[in-house]
């Protein structure tokens, strides 16, 4: 649930926060709650962001991201700097192993997708362009854990959420998990987000030492492959890092 600012601004803020991966579709009353503002003042204001484009109004009476949000979002830096200059990288792993490959950030104690590539042979899972996920059941989310700061991942360990039978929950066991992390250069997960659907993930390094995204890819199981598939996103990741170090040179 968002919680409203004091301003008209930032009122409208909550108003958008409402929606996320599990409501993205909200009804005037649903928006009320999850803002906690009055059902009046939602009114208003949903007004408002729909005539601006901010929001959709659908037949059923539901409200929905407009595209004009979608739109600006793509301008934002990690958009437009990180994603354009890794996507070639992300089109050589796909090309070269038709399964879901992933490019990702940190955004607090989650893990935003920036980009997903995926075709009719890759295996079904849940993530999304734009969408967040948890840190400790996600390939690319133990990655980003492994380098974060500690406090964020005391938050993390403190409070992990099963989301199917194999997600790890004990905390203990993710620590270990995010020193063996760190200690070989990736991170792995098997049936943890989704069941059938295991992950490798490598770190995107800027300047050789600073972490700034995650690299990974989604398949069946990694028993036999997972050597090969590391070595693959290893040299993607370097060339994202190299383009990226030549980049902040220009």
């Amino acid at each position: 649930m968002s919680t409203p600012g004091a301003s008209v601004v930032g009122r409208a803020f909550a108003v958008l926060g409402a929606f996320d991966e599990q409501h993205r579709s909200l009804t005037l009353s649903e928006l009320s709650r999850r803002t906690a503002l009055p059902l009046a003042t939602t009114h208003r204001l949903v007004a408002e962001l729909v005539g601006l484009g901010a929001l959709d109004r659908h037949g059923s009476g539901r409200y929905t991201v407009g595209r004009r949000i979608w739109g600006i979002g793509l301008l934002a830096p990690v958009q437009t700097g990180l994603r354009e200059l890794a996507s070639p990288f992300l089109h050589d792993i796909f090309a070269a192993t038709r399964a879901t490959v992933h490019l990702a950030v940190r955004d607090g104690t989650e893990v935003l997708y920036l980009d997903r590539l995926s075709g009719s042979e890759s295996v079904p899972i849940v993530s999304r362009v734009g969408t967040r996920l948890p840190l400790h059941c996600t390939g690319v989310g133990k990655v980003l854990l492994a380098h974060a700061p500690r406090d964020v991942v005391t938050e993390v360990l403190g409070s992990l959420r099963r989301v199917t039978p194999y997600t790890i929950v004990s905390a203990d066991v993710l620590a270990t998990q995010l020193d063996r992390a760190r200690r070989d250069g990736y991170a792995t997960t098997a049936d943890e987000m989704s069941v059938g659907a295991s992950s490798v993930a490598v770190p995107v390094l800027r300047h050789g030492t600073e972490v700034v995204a995650a690299l990974g890819i989604v398949v069946a199981q990694l028993r036999r492959d997972r050597r090969r598939l590391v070595a693959g996103l290893r040299v993607a990741a370097q060339g994202i890092g190299r383009v990226l170090d030549q980049a902040a040179a220009r």
